[in-house]
């Protein structure tokens, strides 16, 4: 049995299938709940290998336009600095924005470190404890789009 069938067997799987639908057709920022998202996201976060999850964000940052993947790094970045000991986000010509992270190879990478070095922090910083992910589109478009894409790729295994 693989790793989707354990995670999502029966009647969970047809809802997996449906938001992953969603997520194809429409604009990564709507057609579901920041509840929906951060449950999908939870589910398939811990679970899948590193490969897959940095694809699987690639695809999705690919999705979003360079000016929402720049505007979704400052929102991480801000949420980052606001946490000690939080991932440090290198300016390289100082101009307040890493331009390497309009780049969604480059965004994927880094949110794969995150993912590495402290599970559970891109979780945290998007919507735990009810903080974050509202009022934050373009964030839960991200995780959206994360879990989505992370499915369909353990369904094609």
């Amino acid at each position: 049995m693989n790793l989707f069938e354990n995670l999502f067997g029966g009647q969970q799987r047809q809802e997996a299938e449906d938001f992953v639908n969603r997520y194809q057709q429409g604009h990564p920022t709507e057609g579901y709940s920041e509840e929906e998202v951060m449950q999908q996201y939870q589910k398939v976060a811990g679970s899948v290998p590193d490969d897959i999850y940095q694809q699987s964000a690639e695809e999705s940052f690919a999705r979003l336009s360079p000016q929402e993947r720049k505007e979704f790094f400052q929102f991480l970045r801000q949420k980052a600095q606001q946490q000690q000991g939080a991932q440090d986000f290198t300016d390289l010509n100082q101009d307040g924005v890493d331009d390497r992270y309009q780049d969604p190879h480059e965004l994927a990478q880094l949110t794969t470190r995150m993912r590495q070095q402290q599970p559970g922090f891109l979780e945290q910083l998007l919507g735990g404890g009810g903080q974050g992910m509202p009022g934050n589109p373009l964030a839960k478009g991200a995780l959206a789009g994360i879990a989505a894409m992370a499915m369909r790729k353990m369904t094609q295994r």
